[in-house]
C-alpha cells in the first residue's frame, strides 16, 4: 500500500493575532526550539510515511526556510521526501486555495506522481504525537472510503470544530461544521483524514461552480455520508491540542513545565524533529537563578526566570525577572525588567526597569476582546519596550513599535493595543 501525507500549512491563524501576522500558523515557534509543524512532520517519518506534501499559502517564507529539503526529518529522498506545494500559475490566472478540499484538489497530481493508494491528510498546526499506522489498518479493516480521527472536546469547544455523531460500528451518520447549538454531541474532528485515493479525486472532481467543494468539513464529508459512502470515526485517546488561541498556546506551552507533563519531549522513542541553529551553549551567570523552566541553546541568563520557555538567544540582564512566560529567539530582556505572563516574539527589547504585564487579569483587549483576554500581554516581532515602561494586562504591542509609539509616560493600561 503506497500512502501519501499530505499536510495542510496555509492558514492564516488570525486568533494568535501579532505571533501569525508575518508568518504561517504552522511556523509558529512552540516549547523553545521546535515550530508548530515539526509535530505533524515528526509524526509521519515516525510512522513510516515518507512521501510528504506540504501545502501552503499564507506567508509562507519562514515556514520553506524552516523545511527546506527536509534533511532534519530524514525527508531528503530521491524518491519521496518532501514537497512544498504552493498556489501556481495557471493558464487562467492564478489560483489561491479557496479551502482545505481545493488544496488538495489543485495538487492532486502529486498524489498522481506518486501512486498513491492512500492519502493521509493533516493539519499542520496541532500539537500532538500519532502513530499514524493503527489508522490506516483500521481504515482498510473497516473497508474505508474516508476515515475521520476524533477525539471528544469540552461541550463549550464544540463551535471550535466538526462535530460528529456516530452508530455502534463507528459509522458517521452526521457531521456538523463547528455548529452555534450545543446539542450535536462533542467527538470532534481532529483534522485527520485518511482516504482511499481515488474516492478522494472522485469526490473533489464533483465540484461544480453553483456548488463548490471548498472545504472537508462543510462540503466533502457531508456529501459523502449523504452519498451513502463508508466513512467511520477513529478514536484517538492520546494527547492532542489546537494551539490556535493566544490562551491555549500559552496554557499549553507552560504545561510542558509539569513534573509529567501530558507531552513528553524528553523520550526517544517517539522523538520530534525539527531544524536545529547552531548556537552555544546555554550560560547562567552568578547570580543567576532559573526555577522550572525550558531554556534553549545560546540563551545567557543573568536574572530569574521562573515557570517560563526561553527559545534560542534570549538574554536576561542581571536583576531582570522572567516569570510564566514565553519568549521567542533572540529577545534581549533588560537590567531590572520584569515580565509576567507574557508571550513576546522574537527580536524583542525589553528596556532597563521595565514592567510588562501588570495590573488587572480581567480587563480584556478592548480591540479584540475575543482574543486577549486571560491576562496575557503579547509582544510582536522586533518590538522595542521603553526602559520603565509599564505595560499592563492582555496589552497588544503591535510588531515593530518603538519609543516613539509609546504614550510620554510610557504607561499602556489594561486591554490597550499598541
Amino acid at each position: 500500500m503506497r500512502t501519501v501525507a499530505m499536510i495542510l500549512a496555509g492558514g492564516e491563524g488570525t486568533r494568535l493575532t501579532v505571533l501569525s501576522e508575518e508568518r504561517a500558523k504552522p511556523a509558529v515557534p512552540f516549547a523553545g526550539k521546535f515550530r508548530i509543524i515539526d509535530f505533524t512532520l515528526s509524526n509521519c517519518v515516525n510512522s513510516g510515511i515518507f512521501t510528504v506534501g506540504v501545502l501552503t499559502q499564507y506567508r509562507p517564507h519562514s515556514l520553506n526556510d524552516h523545511i527546506g529539503i527536509g534533511k532534519p526529518w530524514d525527508l531528503d529522498r530521491s524518491r519521496g521526501g518532501v514537497r512544498l506545494l504552493q498556489p501556481y500559475q495557471a493558464r487562467r490566472g492564478q489560483n489561491w486555495y479557496a479551502g482545505t478540499s481545493d488544496a488538495i484538489y489543485q495538487n492532486l497530481n502529486f498524489i498522481r506522481e506518486n501512486r498513491a493508494d492512500t492519502v493521509v491528510i493533516l493539519s499542520g498546526d496541532h500539537i500532538y504525537k500519532m502513530d499514524y499506522r493503527p489508522m490506516l489498518d483500521y481504515h482498510l479493516a473497516k473497508g474505508a472510503d474516508l476515515t475521520i480521527g476524533v477525539m471528544p472536546v469540552p461541550i463549550e469547544e464544540t463551535n471550535r470544530f466538526g462535530i460528529m455523531q456516530v452508530d455502534d460500528e463507528q459509522r458517521i451518520v452526521q457531521f456538523y461544521e463547528k455548529p452555534k447549538d450545543r446539542d450535536k454531541g462533542n467527538l470532534a474532528s481532529m483534522g485527520i483524514y485518511v482516504f482511499n485515493a481515488n474516492m478522494l479525486e472522485r469526490r473533489l472532481s464533483e465540484g461544480r461552480p453553483d456548488k463548490p467543494r471548498n472545504d472537508f468539513g462543510k462540503d466533502i464529508i457531508p456529501a459523502m455520508i449523504n452519498a451513502g459512502d463508508n466513512v467511520f470515526a477513529y478514536r484517538f485517546e492520546g494527547y492532542w491540542v489546537d494551539v490556535g488561541t493566544i490562551d491555549s498556546y500559552w496554557l499549553t506551552s507552560l504545561e510542558l513545565l509539569g513534573a509529567t507533563p501530558a507531552l513528553n519531549l524528553y523520550t526517544d522513542n517517539w522523538p520530534v524533529l525539527t531544524k536545529s541553529e547552531e548556537r552555544p551553549p546555554v550560560k547562567v551567570g552568578p547570580q543567576a537563578k532559573i526555577v522550572n523552566s525550558m531554556i534553549s541553546n545560546g540563551c545567557v541568563v543573568r536574572g530569574l526566570v521562573v515557570n517560563s520557555i526561553l527559545s534560542p538567544g534570549v538574554y536576561v540582564s542581571p536583576g531582570a525577572v522572567v516569570q510564566d512566560s514565553v519568549v521567542m529567539n533572540d529577545c534581549w530582556i533588560g537590567p531590572g525588567a520584569r515580565l509576567d505572563r507574557a508571550v513576546v516574539d522574537k527580536k524583542v527589547v525589553i528596556g532597563a526597569n521595565a514592567v510588562v504585564g501588570t495590573g488587572n487579569l480581567e480587563t480584556v483587549n478592548e480591540q479584540m476582546p475575543d482574543r486577549l483576554f486571560a491576562g496575557i500581554t503579547v509582544i510582536g516581532k522586533h518590538a522595542y519596550i521603553p526602559d520603565s515602561a509599564q505595560i499592563g494586562r492582555n496589552v497588544l504591542i503591535n510588531s515593530g513599535r518603538d519609543e516613539a509609539d509609546f504614550p510620554p509616560d510610557k504607561i499602556v493600561a489594561d486591554g490597550k493595543t499598541v
